[in-house]
């Protein structure tokens, strides 16, 4: 990691992230991969059950393999039934349409058929492969990761724009309101920056397909745990209790079938 990247060049754990739970209005969170990497999960599923507040797990499995096999293996393992989701950085693959091949979509299918929801890590340029799979896969659940992130702190949000709001047509997908402070300046960015983003996919896709996350501990070059819970509160706008409870852990709590009340107001 370059120096840019100070403030997260160290290892992470549950020790860092739980004092600051509480006083945030935090009960639970879900954990999301961060490499390509079975044993990764494997890690993630074993400290998921070691710790109460770690509700559910999104991992990783080689989506062009045999994906059942895999997903049976890291049920079987510690922590297995914590095991809530999927996702790979398709933003890194170097085929825009990578989404579309024939081997991932199948991968991605059996991901559904084992009752995990399916999380879509793309930027604007894999959103129209994002949408085919989409088309052809009406029947699981999908969410995508940090609104796709606009780069913000350009404004040339375009393409981004004309890609996510057709994904609002399908009533399977959610996005998560997050990410977002790093796709910004990370030095003088405010909350008028990420507030127009903010409100146009809330337009989208409405209060009851909008998820909070943190991108806890990535949001750190750009923004503190606080901080970011603080802006994405102030960004959604005068909305009733009852949709920024559901913003706020309502529908992480269904989108992923967490095992908490989906009417509480917990954060991810």
């Amino acid at each position: 990691m370059t120096d840019a990247l100070a403030p997260i060049r160290r290892r992470f754990g549950p020790e860092d992230l739980e004092p600051l739970l509480a006083p945030n209005g935090v009960d639970r969170t879900v954990l999301v991969q961060t490499r390509s990497s079975l044993d990764e999960t494997r890690e993630f599923l074993a400290t998921a059950a070691l710790h109460d507040f770690i509700a559910g797990v999104v991992g990783w499995v080689d989506l062009t393999a045999d994906v059942p096999k895999q997903i049976a293996s890291l049920q079987a393992g510690p922590g297995g039934k914590k095991l809530v989701g999927i996702r790979h950085q398709a933003h890194d693959e170097a085929d825009p349409e990578w989404l579309t091949k024939k081997d991932v979509r199948r991968g991605i299918a059996a991901v559904g058929k084992a009752g995990l929801v399916y999380d879509i890590l793309v930027r604007a340029r894999e959103l129209p492969a994002a949408l085919v799979l989409v088309k052809a896969l009406s029947d699981m659940r999908f969410v995508i990761d940090h609104i796709a992130k606009p780069p913000i702190a350009s404004g040339a949000t375009s393409e981004w724009a004309a890609g996510l709001k057709p994904l609002a047509a399908f009533p399977n997908v959610s996005v998560k309101l997050s990410g977002m402070v790093t796709e910004a300046d990370w030095r003088r960015w405010t909350v008028r920056d990420i507030t127009p983003y903010v409100q146009r996919v809330l337009e989208w896709f409405g209060p009851e397909r909008c998820v909070f996350g943190s991108d806890w501990p990535v949001c750190l070059v750009a923004a503190s745990y606080a901080r970011v819970i603080d802006v994405c509160g102030q960004a959604i706008g005068d909305l009733a209790a009852a949709e920024r409870e559901r913003i706020f852990g309502g529908n992480a709590a269904e989108l992923y079938r967490l095992p908490v009340p989906a009417t509480a107001d917990r954060r991810s």
